[in-house]
């Protein structure tokens, strides 16, 4: 990410509840960590901008 989004809590939540879901599927973390509950693998990787999912916008 280029530049950091600014997301709505609503968004965020979205995002990261999506992403610890592919996690606890199975997926590979991007991140280097010693955590192993998904949403607390998945909260790390929103804050250092790594998770691949994007957000489309009404505008």
């Amino acid at each position: 990410m280029a530049e950091k989004e600014k997301y709505t809590k609503y968004e965020k939540a979205r995002i990261i509840g999506a992403r610890a879901l592919q996690i606890a599927a199975g997926a590979p973390v991007l991140i280097q960590t010693d955590k192993i509950d998904p949403i607390e693998i998945a909260i790390e990787e929103f804050e250092k901008g790594v998770i691949p999912i994007t957000v489309k916008r009404e505008e």
